[in-house]
């Protein structure tokens, strides 16, 4: 089998980071089959916009029940519970355009390891990734150099890396994006549909002929 997972994805989007780390957790797994994954940094704010789709928690009823489901998606995907900053929603441009940086010049485990460390540094750390100085400290946990740091955030004024930016989220939005994580599949017979959010694993394993376990109830034991 061969297949392809395009997964496009942003730092200020919790559900892209259950998504990301279950896709890791199970690239082995993928592999095996012939399914390679891909993550594509996206603008979040910029899909919104031109898919004319409303954040969450700008829409009262979804913001009250977020609480409840990103806790839950915690506990599913075995991270630490996740307390939105008081800075939150970030402004994710800066970020995102150093991880077109990272993926483009560092192995592929560098970029995804340090893209993990944005979500990680935002959600558990209360670290505002969108403030330069913020950015350059979590670099260095990462640790990058003085001068690799220094060349990562020219990327956040270089044309190119603007431009690649804004493509990304054109070629997501043009192949239906709403939100993120959004996935673009391919599966061995050439086909190719979306997929949305971190919750339909089960739906693209089915399109991809990957055989899984599904959720399933364990009978109580009678006496």
């Amino acid at each position: 089998m061969v297949g392809k997972i395009d997964a496009y994805i942003d730092c200020v989007s919790p559900y892209s980071y259950y998504a990301t780390l279950y896709l890791r957790r199970n690239r082995r797994a993928l592999d095996s089959y012939g399914v390679e994954i891909e993550f594509h940094p996206v603008f979040l704010g910029g899909i919104n916009v031109g898919s004319d789709n409303k954040p969450p928690w700008t829409l009262p009823a979804k913001a009250a029940y977020s609480k409840f489901d990103m806790q839950r998606a915690c506990t599913y995907f075995g991270v630490p519970p996740i307390k939105i900053p008081e800075f939150f929603p970030i402004l994710s441009i800066m970020p995102q355009r150093c991880m077109i940086y990272i993926k483009r010049h560092y192995p592929r485990e560098r970029f995804e390891t340090t893209f993990i460390s944005l979500w990680e540094g935002m959600y558990h750390k209360n670290i505002d990734i969108s403030k330069l100085e913020k950015l350059v400290d979590l670099l260095k946990i990462q640790e990058y150099s003085d001068q690799e740091v220094k060349e990562i955030l020219a990327a956040v004024s270089n044309p190119e890396y603007k431009q690649a930016l804004i493509d990304n989220t054109q070629k997501a939005l043009d192949l239906g994006a709403y939100g993120a994580p959004w996935f673009w599949v391919r599966n061995e017979k050439g086909n190719e549909e979306p997929f949305f959010g971190s919750d339909r694993f089960a739906f693209m394993w089915q399109y991809l002929g990957v055989p899984y376990h599904d959720i399933a109830i364990t009978e109580k034991a009678r006496l």
